[in-house]
């Protein structure tokens, strides 16, 4: 068995096109060597540039001398499935659908009309091709998605990992503080600068495309040109209609414009991040997490605009947040957060099997919560009530509004929406319940490694102890909305979602 593909493998062309740390085998099938075609699964680096998954089919595609079909889908009977999701993923379908013509590949964008209709898809182009390329993301629903296609699939399945500068594989630690796993990264990432994606994967594919079989395009038909041009149709499918649009457009091009916007004004980050009325974060998430724009592609335009090279990282790793990386300080600041924090929520959700259950929360916080248990509520709100912005706050009611109609919620205001949902609610499990259900149904980027370690970090993981123990919290680091007004500017913010 896979003696052909291991013997594919040894070549030069495919031993180059990704590091061996972010390739995955998912099943042990052989080669079909007289496969139509190379498949690649787009599944959560729905990008063209910057993708290790991407280069990495183009490689077998040229390996092998077979045309490369790219299957784009979006299936609607995931958890949270709504209008919003949809039009976003879309948004960047349309995109690829313009800008594959010229490309030397076949486009199949795919979008389920009715519930279950896109079952066998997959398979069927399995059987006509050679081996599946797909991407390797360790969170929400697909890790299972993979794993039961893995099994059904007549031909090798790799798994690539385009998801961060370090692959997730690098290590076998699950880190419990930021400030370990960044002195891990300060000691290990070098070698990992040096290998990046191509930013054009397909610019070295000389190959013809391929016509997909019409029974196929019959059963499934790909979406149409004049419906990427008018969405009216989203309204139709079995997706819940509310949330409806986010102001934020999907799609490679908006998440270009996001971050030429964000490094041209990067010199306020440090100062005005934590301040909602000056707008200062990057709001990349979204595109990072439906992988329209990649971590390598954001290091290396902020890195061009620091003059960096390699010889800028300090020779001895500190842990500490600022100077080990030899740049601006606003650099650095936004460094921490992209990498250290992103990063390390990606570590978890891999390699902890209950990251999204209550009983991941380190020890101490379930401890210190549960002795806490019978404490007295100033206020006790139901999950509609939170839903609908109806607390007797008006900065975390304007912070809920913001994510119901926004899909996102300012990043300092992220951490006390959490905390105050910790206050306000029975139990730290009816909390966690409430965080998740409100920030996996409205966020665009929720459902994804950081949003989980960002509402898991409301309880305790990737923090400490803190004193003096107070009501309800016990040990949890404690924030009110008192010590935030005064803290951060909020006048125009509060206009805005109050």
């Amino acid at each position: 068995m896979q003696q052909t593909y291991l013997r594919y493998c040894a070549q030069p062309s495919l031993l180059e096109s990704c590091p061996a740390l972010r390739i995955q085998c998912g099943n042990d099938k052989e080669l079909q060597e007289d496969g139509d075609f190379v498949l690649y699964w787009m599944i959560a680096n729905r990008r063209f540039q910057n993708n290790f998954s991407l280069q990495r089919a183009a490689a077998w595609a040229q390996a092998l001398q077979k045309p490369l079909v790219v299957l784009e889908a979006l299936r609607n009977g995931y958890r949270w499935a709504s209008i919003r999701l949809h039009q976003f993923v879309i948004e960047g379908m349309a995109e690829h659908f313009e800008s594959a013509f010229p490309l030397p590949i076949t486009y199949y964008p795919y979008v389920e009309r009715e519930t279950n209709e896109g079952k066998g898809l997959l398979r069927a182009l399995a059987k006509r091709s050679a081996l599946v390329i797909t991407d390797d993301f360790p969170c929400f629903m697909l890790p299972r998605m993979v794993k039961a296609a893995a099994k059904q699939l007549p031909v090798p399945l790799e798994v690539i990992d385009s998801n961060g500068i370090m692959p997730m594989r690098a290590t076998e630690r699950t880190f419990t503080v930021a400030h370990s796993f960044r002195r891990f990264l300060q000691k290990t990432i070098r070698p990992h600068l040096q290998a990046f994606p191509k930013q054009e994967p397909l610019a070295d594919l000389s190959l013809h495309s391929y016509q997909l079989p019409q029974e196929i395009l019959q059963k499934w038909p790909p979406v149409r040109e004049e419906e990427f041009q008018e969405l009216s149709w989203l309204e139709q499918l079995p997706i819940a209609k509310e949330p409806g649009p986010a102001p934020l457009k999907g799609g490679e091009r908006q998440a270009q414009n996001k971050l030429q916007h964000f490094l041209a004004a990067l010199e306020d980050y440090p100062e005005q991040r934590n301040h909602p009325d000056k707008q200062a974060t990057s709001q990349l998430s979204s595109y990072l997490h439906f992988g329209h724009i990649a971590s390598h592609d954001i290091f290396e335009q902020l890195m061009a605009r620091e003059c960096w090279n390699l010889n800028n990282l300090a020779e001895k790793p500190n842990g500490k947040r600022e100077g080990w990386w030899g740049a601006s300080p606003e650099a650095e600041a936004f460094l921490d957060q992209f990498i250290t924090w992103r990063e390390l929520g990606f570590n978890g959700c891999l390699l902890l099997e209950d990251y999204n259950k209550y009983e991941s929360l380190p020890e101490w916080a379930r401890v210190s919560m549960e002795l806490h248990l019978d404490d007295e509520r100033a206020y006790i709100y139901t999950l509609q009530e939170f839903e609908e912005a109806l607390t007797h706050d008006p900065i975390w009611n304007a912070a809920q509004r913001q994510l119901r109609r926004d899909g996102y919620i300012h990043n300092y205001l992220r951490m006390l929406w959490g905390k105050k949902i910790l206050e306000w609610t029975a139990s730290p499990k009816e909390a966690l319940g409430v965080m998740i259900e409100l920030n996996n149904k409205y966020a665009l980027d929720g459902r994804d490694p950081n949003s989980y370690s960002g509402i898991f970090w409301c309880l305790g993981r990737y923090d400490r102890a803190w004193g003096p123990e107070r009501p309800v919290f016990g040990k949890i680091r404690y924030m009110s909305s008192e010590s935030t007004r005064k803290k951060i500017r909020l006048k125009e913010y509060l206009e805005e979602y109050g």
